[in-house]
């Protein structure tokens, strides 16, 4: 079996296994899902090295209609180029990591079965977007990430909030995936071909013919729907907050390293139809801009400690699908594969603080964290250091290379693009104040201890690529990055986040609560009742009358009045049947009367 087929079905076999055989047996359910994964890495990284740069496909006969008259077929395809094996090792790298660090984190987990079949079927799910060779594969496998993310978020089903949260994110990213499929419908009409090469073949000599121009756009934009609802841009960004409700370890990988950067992947993929329309790349680039501004804006004044995490990955997202909207594809997969080490250090980092204080999230209620997790500490500072931007770490080469493009392309973009970078700097820096430093705030922050070593030992492994993943002899390997020699882009963006950094420490060093506090901040832009607003106003507006009709005139007054009215009559007019001969003369009588009034009265 070629490698690619072994990376792919390992994951899917674990699940399998675990959901069929291995249910009761938590830890060998653990061992089988944590085995498979590091199966998937290790050809992974044999694929890496022995496959050429250029591509390479594999492909099986799935879907054939020539048959039946139409000359239509759809394999199960393969693509292995740099861009794949980057994505590749990003995947399946951080994913047996966190499947490591789950392994302790996840010890006393009843439901820790289940949890592993997840991730199992989350990997399988993921590494079919990244092979896939066509557009039906990449959306089979594209809602299958969604239907593993919607299990993972909701693990804790028994409270309240991660049902919620899981259901948010499956409606989210249903509306967009809706899109995602007309996309893909009308790629099909123009070039009759959902498979990449050829539609890559096809595309220039369609987008040539000046008519083509309007359809190639609301192709395009159709597609990057779907990267609006998986990535969660503005305006469907609203279901990433909320998934931090489930464990820090599916954090970590699904909302964080992987999934939400699989709206960027499959946008570098299908550039060929996405960068063939330049009102698309500007609608495009706007929304990530603003995905970037309001994110990092949101973040200022979160006090949990996953949710400023998660508003910290809403706005790099922005920074990646700004930086595929100023035509920078190489740019956005250069920040994707740093992004994924050092967002996924800071979850894993985040759970190790959360671990030690007994599962509180609250980052006011911890504090003076460095004395007792020093190895947390390190780690998690090599990560903010790397999200910042700050020179010598991996962030500052890839972030920079985008807000290099922008200057190029749009200067009013890069504008924004530095603010957000402002705002980074200050949330992190609050964050990382407030849970490290200053006195403990509570008696759980104040006997705190540091995480076990099958906890601590990922966050080392992942500080060294928080740190090199952004050296140009590092990434190149996977992808020709964008060198942009003799820019005073990298100095100006140092000066920016030099500044974000000395005011939050200014504001938030010694402090026991935050002296800010901006209700259309901390509200999120009041987005979430927004929506309520307009979902109580015209679905649940329709739900409650078409309640009422179907209670009040279909049930009351049609099916039980008709079966009402004719009880009635019957309870009426058995009176006239009781078997007296006397009544019935009477009656008799009484109609003989009223037929002669009729007649003398009506005639």
């Amino acid at each position: 079996m070629p490698l690619p087929w072994i990376i792919l079905f390992t994951p899917l076999l674990s699940a399998v296994l675990i959901i069929l055989l291995t249910q009761r047996w938590r830890n060998l359910s653990a061992l089988i899902s944590i085995a498979a994964v590091l199966v998937s890495l290790a050809a992974s990284v044999v694929l890496f090295r022995t496959l050429p740069d250029s591509s390479t496909t594999f492909q099986l006969p799935w879907l054939d209609f020539r048959s039946l008259g139409f000359d239509f077929q759809i394999p199960i395809g393969i693509t292995i180029d740099g861009l794949s094996k980057a994505m590749l090792l990003v995947v399946t790298g951080i994913g047996a990591l966190i499947h490591i660090y789950s392994w302790g984190y996840m010890a006393d987990d009843e439901g820790k079965s289940r949890y592993f079949a997840g991730l199992s079927l989350f990997m399988f799910s993921m590494l079919g977007i990244v092979f896939a060779n066509n557009f039906l594969m990449m959306f089979i496998f594209w809602e299958l990430v969604g239907v593993s993310s919607y299990i993972l978020i909701g693990h804790w089903f028994h409270k309240p909030a991660p049902p919620a949260a899981a259901n948010k994110a499956f409606i989210c990213n249903r509306i967009g995936d809706f899109g995602f499929m007309l996309g893909i419908l009308l790629v099909w009409t123009a070039a009759k071909s959902v498979d990449f090469a050829t539609i890559q073949t096809a595309w220039p000599t369609l987008v040539a013919h000046p008519a083509f121009a309007p359809f190639a756009t609301a192709a395009a934009l159709c597609i990057f729907c779907g990267t609006v609802g998986k990535s969660a841009q503005f305006p469907l960004h609203v279901w990433l907050p909320d998934a931090m409700e489930g464990p820090t370890p599916v954090s970590a990988l699904i909302h964080a390293a992987t999934m939400v950067a699989a709206g960027v992947y499959m946008l570098a993929r299908v550039y060929f139809v996405v960068g063939a329309s330049p009102d698309a790349l500007q609608v495009i680039a706007w929304i990530g801009t603003i995905t970037a501004v309001l994110a990092a804006l949101m973040a200022t004044q979160q006090n949990d400690i996953k949710r400023v995490l998660a508003y910290s990955t809403l706005s790099q997202l922005g920074y990646m699908v700004m930086a595929i909207g100023v035509a920078s594809p190489n740019g956005a997969m250069f920040h994707l594969f740093t992004h994924a080490f050092f967002k996924a250090l800071l979850f894993l980092g985040a759970g190790a603080v959360i671990y030690a204080c007994h599962h509180e999230q609250d980052i006011w209620r911890m504090g003076g964290l460095w004395k007792k997790q020093p190895i947390t500490l390190l780690t998690f500072a090599a990560g903010t250091l790397a999200l910042m931007g700050v020179y010598g770490f991996s962030g500052f080469y890839s972030k920079d290379s985008i807000l290099i493009a922008a200057s190029e392309h749009h200067p009013a973009i890069f504008y924004c693009g530095l603010l957000s970078a402002f705002l980074t700097a200050f949330y992190m820096t609050r964050l990382f104040v407030v849970v490290f430093f200053g006195k403990a705030r509570t008696e759980h922050a104040a006997h705190a201890h540091e995480a076990p070593a099958v906890m601590w030992i990922p966050l080392v492994l992942l500080a060294i690529p928080a740190v090199a993943a952004g050296y140009h002899n590092v990434i190149s390997n996977f992808l020709p990055t964008p060198v942009h020699e003799h820019s005073l882009v990298p100095c100006i963006a140092s000066c920016v986040g030099l500044a974000g950094i000395v005011l939050g420490f200014v504001l938030y060093r010694g402090r026991e609560k935050d002296p800010i506090y901006i209700p259309l901040l901390a509200n999120k832009f009041y987005f979430d009742e927004i929506y309520a607003l307009i979902v109580w106003n015209t679905q649940d507006l329709l739900a409650r009358v078409s309640a009422f009709v179907d209670r009040w005139v279909l049930d009351t007054a049609l099916v039980r009045g008709l079966a009402s009215g004719t009880w009635g009559a019957g309870f009426i007019l058995r009176f006239a049947q009781y078997g007296n001969l006397q009544g019935y003369a009477l009656l008799f009588g009484a109609g003989v009367v009223a037929l002669f009034y009729f007649i003398l009265f009506f005639k």
